[in-house]
């Protein structure tokens, strides 16, 4: 099993020159390992709401031994944690035990011992575009090292600080440090063993939202070869005037004009309070799309934007324009992914049918014939479970398939079923089970506040990891690409492929 960051095994310092210095990290038997490395400036002061700068080269050896920090972001509270997930121990999925600091535009590398021209993967963590972490347990690179990988994980700015299009700040700035990342990759990778032209970039939820937008971008052709989307698409995005409304609610919170000199002249603390006042279920702010529908169905307040230079135009619109197509493309979606929100809170059992409508029509326009559909008019059925199952369709799985639709290149599709025994095994399918499985890092997540539960099988993580990493050294899978009038989806939990049949929701958007 790979080593949690939590314990670490006997270690032998190692020395790599990059360009612009030397960093000293650790050997762990077959494995090496450099953390918290700077790969761009850090954005405070002038650089604050500036695009991503360069590192300025250093003389003498840099410590690359220790977790580096992570972006400022709200951090709950023991007791905020036990009332949102009650029983539930999420630290080594977002890392939010880690220090905040100024230098936090850092990345994390695992190699093998000895690698030269090994394939590359960077991952670019979760956390609804508001927290998160690279460097957080679950997401510990070992197992791609060991397996002939040079593994990177990266942090970047997030909320206020990176995902708010500020009148006179350059949009989209956390996807602006995804591939000032990239790019460092392509230019100092190879000192470590890995081959920059041989590149895939995969990131979950708010991490695969931003690697698809990333597949959408036309500022990105070169940086990566292939991506993997878990429990993401690209519909997650708004219009910059849709943004612009929740620019305008925090200069207000923070008595400031709506403009980079107006959020520049309050802390990064003073804009972590007005973040988490906006965030709040509460907080009166029309986001939906001119169409009437809210992309992020109320899970974050912070996505990122188009309509600028990062993405020119929808990202699907985008993909089915050609953009993207030279790109190997795996999609996956999770089969529960809402009980995640919806068994630890209580609301999968306990909520009505009239408050299940009211909360999806504030996203949805067609809630209430959608709902229907789902059975919430079944006396047989909890109204709870219908609302669950159309939510979990309508904001990961229907959205993911149409990404992989538009997407013009070769395209695989998967969707999760094996289900953690967490919560006497209501949990399920939830959003983020497959982490640990992809990773191979299931001592991380397992036991009595264990996101997997009790004894996940290590079998399966055995095979996930080794298609993540068959995948990312030449592109092999062992299911069929998805088409759109065979719709081959595979599933890592039983190691099959079948047609799908269409999702209830299809009937009723565009």
């Amino acid at each position: 099993m790979p080593e949690s960051l939590r314990s670490i095994p006997t270690a032998d310092p190692v020395t790599v020159q990059t360009p612009t210095g030397a960093l000293q990290g650790l050997l762990l038997g077959d494995v090496r390992r450099f953390l918290g490395v700077s790969y761009a400036a850090p954005p405070v002061g002038a650089l604050r709401f500036a695009p991503p700068a360069r590192v300025a080269p250093w003389d003498g050896v840099r410590d690359a031994t220790t977790r580096g920090f992570i972006a400022p972001q709200p951090v709950p509270t023991p007791a905020e944690m036990e009332k949102a997930l009650p029983g539930l121990d999420i630290q080594p999925l977002i890392g939010g035990d880690q220090a905040q600091g100024d230098d936090f535009l850092v990345l994390n590398i695992w190699t093998p011992a000895n690698p030269s021209g090994a394939p590359v993967m960077v991952f670019i963590h979760g956390g609804a575009f508001t927290g998160g972490a690279g460097a957080a347990d679950v997401y510990d690179g070992t197992a791609f090292a060991r397996a002939g990988i040079v593994y990177v994980s990266i942090n970047y700015r997030l909320g206020v600080e990176g995902f708010l299009p500020i009148p006179g700040a350059p949009t989209n700035l956390g996807l602006r440090d995804q591939i000032a990342a990239l790019r460092w990759v392509q230019d100092n990778i190879a000192v470590f063993g890995g081959d920059p032209r041989n590149v895939t970039a995969f990131g979950e939820s708010a991490g695969a939202m931003s690697v698809a937008n990333l597949v959408a971008s036309p500022l990105t052709k070169g940086l990566f070869q292939r991506a993997i989307v878990q429990s993401g698409h690209g519909d997650m995005v708004r219009p910059i005037p849709v943004a612009e409304r929740l620019v305008n609610k925090l200069a207000k919170l923070l008595r400031v004009t709506p403009t980079i000199e107006g959020f520049r002249s309050r802390s990064v603390a003073e804009c972590l309070q007005a973040q988490r006042k906006v965030s709040l279920p509460t907080a009166n702010i029309d986001l939906r799309n001119p169409d009437k529908r809210e992309p992020a169905f109320g899970l974050s307040r912070f996505l990122p934007v188009y309509g600028d230079d990062v993405l020119p135009e929808h990202p699907i619109t985008a993909l089915r324009n050609g953009i993207g197509a030279d790109i190997e493309l795996i999609v996956g979606t999770n089969a529960e992914e809402m009980n995640l929100y919806f068994v630890p809170s209580g609301v999968r059992k306990k909520i009505g049918k009239f408050l299940a409508n009211f909360i999806t029509k504030r996203a949805e326009p067609r809630a209430t014939e959608i709902l229907k559909a789902y059975g919430i008019d079944d006396r047989t059925k909890r109204p709870g479970d219908a609302f669950t199952e159309a939510l979990t369709d309508l904001v990961f799985r229907l959205p993911a398939r149409r990404f992989a639709a538009a997407h013009k290149g070769r395209t695989h599709v998967y969707d999760f079923s094996w289900r953690s025994t967490a919560y006497n095994g209501a949990l399920g399918a939830c959003h983020a089970i497959e982490l640990p499985f992809v990773f191979n890092t299931l001592s991380t997540v397992d036991g009595d506040k264990g996101l997997a539960g009790a004894n996940p099988p290590q079998e399966l993580a055995n095979r996930m990891n080794k298609i993540w990493v068959d995948f990312a050294k030449s592109g092999a899978l062992p299911w069929p690409p998805y088409e759109a009038s065979t719709r081959i989806v595979y599933d890592p939990a039983t190691d099959k492929a079948a047609p799908e049949a269409p999702l209830v929701a299809e009937r009723f958007l565009p």
